[in-house]
């Protein structure tokens, strides 16, 4: 069954509970569903053919999640689009796709005015909202296979050009099966989404497998601790997922605790490694909630390894063990697995791996070999089983032969009280090769000496670890998906 099929049958089985609420607006399982419908019947009166690529660029909004499942229901691809981006990335993204079809947010339209795209046709969400509200006339339908293509998602490109990965319908719903297990998910549960849902994680982390399960997806357009903590309230929601600078965010929100968060039962967060300090400060502000870590990639739909609420003070740093119906290895250069404590590369393998890069084989057969996904993350298991992720094969440093892994540095920078983010990448020396470099942004109101972090760090960390030189910036330069950017961060060859 795919996800389309799932909501149908939810629209049949229990037809009044809630499926969506946005901005105060309730739709239940069958009023959902029939929107669903009627755009899919719309679209395939729109002389598109199969595989043809349907963009959707719009701002968070229960309109959103009723495009991306009409366009799958009317049995053609979805492209969500990263709405951050500038013009010339968005105008390089539906020209590689070649894009038959947009569906676009009026509020962001501007971006598009500076694109030299022909689309065979164009829809505004309010151009939607009337469609999704008359009858458009009987639905065909339509046979998908399990390895159609459902959504293609392009990567952020923090390097070079981003690729479009294939995702099929299998992938869509096997991990919405997965994540929902992991997070021991039911009807009963109130998913809170205020990250973007044209990222992986909203979309398929979280707004699908509530889906899977019957539950109520609960849609934030954007993050902004006020009013998101005053909403998790009023909605009663049980799940929120956040990146660790929210967390950061949210801990450090006056009067944040006044907010009755009674119904909470998860707390997920991903994406960037969470400090243990940060674990610790959560854990201790909601001490009747549950922690848990996801790890996965956009190439695997995400879904690759999660760590509990149990473990999640005693294995810090870890991403936790593969996650149901999944194998995962670490290997070597030349792609055998290394013993327990030995650091190599991340592969993962299991029904949500993706299809493959679009219009990109060559790069397909690098990343995908004999069903095994190769991630690019260095990591390492512990003899219990945990994978731990060291770095990006692309970020680690190596200064006169030894190997620096910036997160093991990140994490020392992370304890000190003063710092709100920090991020560590290669200075290239004259002598040694690479050295250690530190940016760090600083909590509000907040000061320290360039020397007392290096003291500090001197403590925690080997000589050849300790960063060269600290920069401080007032914030980090990131990615629209929130990605920290460190090619953009790496200064030209110097020495001291």
């Amino acid at each position: 069954m795919y996800m389309t099929d799932i909501l149908e049958n939810y629209a049949v089985q229990q037809p009044k509970a809630m499926a969506t609420i946005y901005n105060g607006n309730k739709l239940s399982y069958h009023e959902f569903y029939e929107r669903v419908e009627r755009f899919a019947a719309y679209l395939q009166q729109q002389d598109y053919q199969k595989d043809d690529v349907i963009a959707l660029y719009t701002l968070n909004s229960d309109l959103f999640l009723i495009a991306y499942l009409g366009v799958q229901l009317a049995g053609f691809v979805v492209m969500p689009i990263n709405t951050k981006l500038a013009a010339p990335e968005v105008e390089f993204i539906v020209n590689h796709s070649e894009a038959k079809g947009l569906i676009y947010d009026e509020r962001i339209e501007e971006t598009f005015k500076d694109i030299s795209y022909e689309f065979q046709h164009a829809i505004s969400l309010q151009e939607m909202t009337a469609i999704i509200e008359q009858d458009q006339g009987v639905r065909k339908a339509v046979q998908l296979a399990p390895h159609d293509t459902a959504v293609v998602m392009y990567t952020s490109g923090t390097t070079g050009k981003p690729k479009g990965v294939m995702l099929t319908h299998q992938n869509i719903a096997a991990t919405a099966c997965i994540w929902s297990e992991s997070m021991q998910m039911s009807n009963k549960d109130r998913m809170f989404i205020c990250t973007p849902l044209f990222h992986c994680a909203g979309l398929h982390v979280f707004a699908m497998p509530m889906f899977y399960q019957g539950g109520t997806v609960i849609i934030e357009e954007a993050f902004t601790p006020t009013k998101t903590l005053a909403q998790i309230a009023t909605t009663a929601a049980t799940i929120f997922f956040g990146v660790p600078s929210m967390y950061t965010i949210i801990l450090n929100t006056p009067g944040f605790k006044e907010h009755s968060l009674h119904h909470l039962r998860l707390l997920c967060y991903g994406a960037a490694p969470m400090p243990y300090e940060l674990v610790k400060q959560i854990k201790e502000a909601f001490p009747n909630v549950k922690v848990q870590n996801l790890y996965g990639q956009t190439e695997n739909s995400p879904a690759a390894t999660s760590l509990l609420d149990s473990d999640a003070l005693t294995k810090i740093g870890s991403v936790g063990k593969p996650l149901a119906q999944t194998e995962v290895w670490v290997v070597d250069s030349e792609g055998n697995p290394v013993p327990a404590g030995e650091v190599g590369e991340i592969c993962v393998k299991g029904p949500q791996v993706m299809k493959g890069y679009l219009r990109n084989p060559e790069e397909t057969a690098r990343t995908v070999k004999n069903g095994w996904l190769y991630s690019g993350d260095l990591g390492r298991f512990d003899k219990e089983g945990y994978l731990y992720i060291v770095d990006r094969k692309k970020d680690l440093i190596i200064r006169g032969g030894e190997n620096i892994y910036p997160i093991e540095v990140e994490e020392v920078l992370y304890q000190i009280p003063e710092v709100l983010e920090a991020a560590v990448v290669g200075l290239p020396h004259e002598v040694y090769g690479e050295v250690p470099k530190a940016y760090v942004v600083l909590k509000e109101g907040k000061s320290i000496e360039e020397t007392t972090i290096l003291s500090y760090c001197q403590t925690q960390l080997a000589k050849y670890k300790v960063p060269y030189e600290i920069e401080f910036l007032a914030e980090l330069p990131r990615n629209a998906s929130g990605k920290v950017l460190k090619h953009t961060l790496r200064p030209k060859v110097r020495s001291k």
